[in-house]
């Protein structure tokens, strides 16, 4: 365990030695803005339940990311307490405004990965890659800010994956049930 705690923050040194750039800083600050409690991806989703092509994908990207913030902000960032990685990691800067809340898993990260797993499985490719791409970069965002470990990201991203499944299938499953059965007999 001693291992993965020095390796992750050793991957946040070579992050802040190798990678960071001065120029770069409010384009990675903006990035992650677009995580911030999920706004954009529930924007995104809220559009789609205009149009009645794209309602099940909005219902589907909003439960996603609803069920992700409950797993991640609610529960596990409560229970496992894990302090951010500016506090321990000798070294690190803070390029953001200090976050109120635990590290483990990010929320950024899972509401992301929630809604663009849905997009990717429910939209075109060419949307869905799109939305992939940028849950990416948020996610990496937490990183290069010094926020978040890569083992919180990697666990944001595995309760992101996990609830866009569940929503998929949840909304799927009441699709089903909603609709009137054929096969039954009248009497």
């Amino acid at each position: 365990m001693e291992f993965l705690l020095q390796l992750d923050g050793n991957i946040l040194l070579f992050i802040q030695k190798h990678i960071r750039q001065d120029w770069m800083e409010s384009f990675w600050i903006f990035i992650t803005s677009l995580g911030d409690t999920g706004w954009f991806w529930l924007a995104a989703s809220a559009l789609m339940l205009i149009p009645r092509k794209t309602r099940t994908i909005g219902i589907t990207a909003i439960l996603a990311v609803a069920i992700g913030a409950l797993l991640t902000n609610v529960t596990l960032k409560t229970l496992v307490a894990r302090i951010r990685p500016y506090e321990v990691v000798e070294g690190l800067k803070l390029l953001i405004e200090k976050p109120h809340d635990y590290s483990f898993p990010s929320g950024h990260t899972c509401a992301s990965f929630a809604a663009a797993l849905v997009y990717y499985r429910m939209l075109p490719k060419k949307w869905g890659i799109a939305a992939l791409v940028l849950a990416s970069l948020i996610a990496f965002s937490r990183m290069y800010l010094g926020v978040h470990y890569p083992s919180d990201i990697l666990a944001g991203l595995a309760i992101g994956a996990f609830a866009a499944w569940a929503a998929v299938y949840i909304v799927a499953y009441m699709n089903r049930k909603s609709k009137p059965d054929s096969t039954a007999k009248l009497e």
